[in-house]
């Protein structure tokens, strides 16, 4: 039976695109699903936190709850791949990027870069990683452009998420803190160690984005005596809308959000029918909002299914 709790980011993203969008969004099982379920309080934020209302609410479900930017997405990831000193030890992800200098500011262009091979992100891993051992901190390869990081230098420490900086200017979501200052260094020194590289040059003749820097995220420690939940019992990120959020194809998003409606979103709606237990968040840039399955007395059920709101109005609040 597939997990009964989806978390769909980007139903709702801040733009004026999503707004014309809107307007000729027909999502007729979500809006079956939602008088059938539930509302839950809404996680209200905005869209300058670091840590976005998706990983927000994926962090509650699994138990990760933490300030804002302070997720440890990376320490958990160490935790599954079975790193030895997961535990009460702080980590963070390197994620290798593209700053794209423009005219007034600096902006990161997309994520994952594309065709980054197993090759090339260990040869850039081989070059960075003495570096990094300088400050403490130690590498490992995780996925091709994603390394695990770990030193105590990344714990307590707020970093922005990746969804919050691609395509946007780098200067409002840069870590500007003390703590961070050796990070900061040590990025100006792989700016200029990654400029004359050999991969650069191999990527360059293949007409590849080259990889000029590196983001950090998803840093600090694993709560105490942390215990994951079953894998059955987690729930499931639904991330198709979201590439196409960030590069603002407003048509591929409408067309992405019918094919959920169709397809995920009415085997929830059958399950629901059948009176088994449903949980559903939907989460915008700013804010998320879950839904579940509880009981009802029978006034309520009615007013659900002949006097909810109308599903735009939903979406809007997120």
């Amino acid at each position: 039976m597939p997990a009964m709790h989806l978390i769909i980011p980007y139903a709702a993203p801040s733009s004026q695109g999503f707004a014309a969008a809107l307007t000729h969004l027909k999502l007729p099982n979500l809006q079956k699903l939602l008088s059938r379920l539930t509302p839950g309080p809404l996680d209200s934020g905005d869209e300058f936190s670091l840590s976005p209302p998706h990983e927000r609410a994926l962090a509650a479900a699994l138990s990760l709850s933490a300030p804002d930017g302070c997720i440890p997405w990376a320490a958990l990831r160490a935790h599954q791949s079975g790193q030895t000193d997961s535990a009460n030890s702080a980590w963070a992800f390197i994620t290798l990027c593209h700053w794209q200098v423009n005219t007034g500011h600096v902006a990161m262009s997309q994520l994952p870069l594309p065709a980054l091979s197993d090759a090339q992100s260990a040869a850039l891993l081989k070059a960075m990683r003495p570096y990094f051992e300088e400050d403490g901190i130690t590498l490992y390869f995780d996925e091709p452009g994603r390394w695990l990081a770990h030193g105590e230098v990344f714990a307590g420490l707020a970093t922005a998420s990746p969804d919050r900086v691609v395509g946007r200017n780098l200067a409002a979501w840069m870590t500007t803190s003390a703590q961070a200052a050796p990070l900061r260094r040590l990025q100006n020194e792989m700016q200029m160690l990654l400029y004359t590289h050999p991969v650069n040059d191999a990527r360059e003749a293949m007409n590849l984005t080259p990889v000029n820097s590196f983001w950090l995220h998803g840093s600090g420690t694993l709560p105490a005596a942390y215990q994951p939940a079953p894998a059955n019992a987690q729930p499931v990120v639904l991330d198709t809308l979201k590439p196409l959020a960030l590069t603002d194809d407003w048509q591929g998003w409408a067309q992405a959000w019918q094919a959920l409606d169709a397809g995920d979103i009415q085997q929830r709606l059958q399950t629901a029918a059948a009176g088994q237990t449903v949980q559903l968040t939907l989460c915008g840039e700013r804010s998320s909002q879950t839904w579940t399955a509880e009981p009802q007395p029978v006034w309520q059920k009615f007013k659900g299914l002949f006097g909810s709101q109308p599903l735009s109005m939903l979406l809007e609040k997120l």
